[in-house]
């Protein structure tokens, strides 16, 4: 093999070599991410029967490890209903506690409610502590899904505890896919926010301590 055809075939390998670092670069590329979240709130009747505290604060929602991050979560029930998954290419916008926690405080500032964080307002006003059950879409076939919501609501007065109740919400998913999941779980915590808003205005008022 003479000069010229060595430095050939070397700047044919040199090719090859570039050429799979590049094809290794396009097959590992990942798509890109649907984010979703619970959308605009929708505007309240002026006739509308739900009530809301006059003052609350609200600490920060609590939630199992494996909610405490931005993965969609459903279950394919006619599968396994043991085993939990997400979606690869769909992500909340924000932990879906947050997003909950976002949309309780909007609901109720908009139901005319002075709402303050946990460390605002615990030596003034009632305090409403929120543990997040489930925020799951569940699949009965292939075709069909439910987006479920669970939560326990504890309202405390000081160091007095003055209610606790469990709370569940579902709704039917329009599609069988995340984009379904996510307009259903909106759905679901409007629902569930509403209860939630109703069983607080029943509630005795706390004694001032």
């Amino acid at each position: 093999m003479d000069l010229l055809q060595k430095i050939g075939y070397r700047m044919h390998l040199v090719l090859l070599a570039v050429l799979g670092v590049l094809m290794s670069g396009c097959a590992t590329r990942s798509a890109p991410v649907n984010l979703y979240d619970f959308g605009p709130l929708d505007a309240v009747s002026a006739n509308s029967a739900v009530t809301a505290p006059a003052a609350l604060s609200i600490a920060a929602i609590q939630v199992p490890a494996a909610l405490n991050n931005q993965s969609m979560l459903y279950r394919l029930d006619y599968v396994n209903d043991l085993q939990p998954r997400s979606y690869a290419g769909s992500r909340w916008s924000m932990p879906p506690a947050q997003l909950l926690e976002q949309r309780l405080k909007a609901r109720l500032a908009q139901a005319g409610t002075v709402v303050l964080s946990g460390s605002e307002g615990a030596n003034t006003l009632p305090v409403l502590r929120i543990e997040v059950d489930e925020v799951m879409q569940r699949f009965s076939s292939a075709q069909q899904s439910r987006a479920q919501l669970g939560l326990r609501a504890t309202l405390f007065n000081g160091r007095t505890l003055l209610a606790q109740k469990s709370f569940h919400q579902h709704a039917p998913a329009a599609s069988a896919d995340a984009a379904g999941g996510a307009r259903a779980m909106a759905h679901a915590s409007d629902a569930l926010i509403d209860e939630l808003i109703a069983w607080l205005a029943a509630l005795p008022p706390p004694q001032k301590k």
